[in-house]
């Protein structure tokens, strides 16, 4: 249920970083931040990945302009969303949320924008949903079972010791987020606490551990979407890739990605690394932009 609710924000973030209005989907006595800001005929749907969350994407959504609809949720757990008692915080579950938040919104045919577990998220939602993809942005992520580099860091950072550093120490929003910002040393103190702020004891921070524990428990789950990512073929879609990110620089990802998405135009950012939208947000934008203007022609 979409809900014009007047709530407090659980952390402040300056409004000249995140000048948005805030935004609620409610289900099962639970809510989910979002921001819905702009108007466009096609709207654009962002989904973030580990531990971020729609402040990620606040330079594209600057960069576009008031003329184009941008949606970007915060995953529960995550940025301004309520941390539900009992949840799993698994990738599953996320996309279980994203789906009953698009169904609720009943949008027409969106560009889908995805990075990091973004990309399972949303790809699980349009290979069910092929029919309401416009057009696709995919950076730095995957949707298949992990590789022995990607397994290894989940047995690590997903294992025992990995779980005492998210929840004792705020490692992964602390420490991995500023590690993989190729820019890191340009950015402001605000940005980094816009990003550790959401989890500030070990309850909150048990969110920041499941996903690299689910690289190696979801599988099953990965390989089911990529077997079905032919419904896919036919979308408009572009690869924005930043190429120092040490999880997905790699050129393989792009190749395997293109076997899925033969047609798509690809963006290597050499001065980019995994969380692009805060190294290269123009470029990102100019990626969403070419795709509006071939679905609106």
């Amino acid at each position: 249920m979409l809900r014009a609710m007047q709530r407090l924000r659980p952390f402040v973030v300056p409004e000249a970083l995140y000048p948005f209005e805030d935004q609620w989907f409610e289900r099962d006595g639970v809510a989910m931040h979002y921001i819905d800001v702009g108007s466009s005929a096609t709207p654009v749907v962002m989904l973030h990945g580990n531990p971020t969350w729609s402040f990620l994407y606040r330079d594209v959504i600057h960069a576009l302009g008031p003329e184009v609809r941008c949606l970007a949720p915060d995953y529960p757990g995550f940025g301004f969303s309520d941390h539900p008692p009992g949840y799993g915080y698994t990738p599953q579950e996320h996309a279980e949320w994203v789906t009953a938040w698009l169904d609720s919104l009943a949008l027409p045919p969106f560009i889908l924008v995805v990075q990091d577990w973004g990309g399972p998220i949303g790809m699980s939602y349009a290979v069910e949903h092929a029919d309401r993809i416009a057009g696709l942005v995919v950076m730095n992520t995957w949707a298949w079972p992990a590789d022995l580099k990607g397994k290894a860091f989940s047995a690590f950072m997903g294992g025992p010791i990995g779980k005492q550093l998210c929840l004792r120490r705020n490692f992964f929003a602390d420490k991995i987020v500023k590690s993989a910002i190729y820019y890191a040393k340009k950015k402001p103190p605000e940005v980094f606490r816009a990003y550790t702020d959401p989890f500030p004891g070990p309850r909150e921070r048990l969110a920041t551990w499941v996903f690299p524990r689910a690289i190696r428990e979801s599988g099953p789950w990965l390989a089911s979407i990529e077997r079905r990512l032919s419904a896919l073929s036919a979308i408009p879609a572009e690869l924005v890739w930043g190429q120092k990110d040490q999880a997905f620089g790699d050129e393989g990802y792009i190749q395997r990605w293109l076997g899925h998405l033969g047609g798509a135009r690809v963006t290597r950012l050499p001065k980019a690394s995994h969380y692009l939208q805060e190294d290269q947000p123009q470029e990102i934008a100019d990626a969403i932009r070419r795709l509006l203007e071939e679905t609106s022609s």
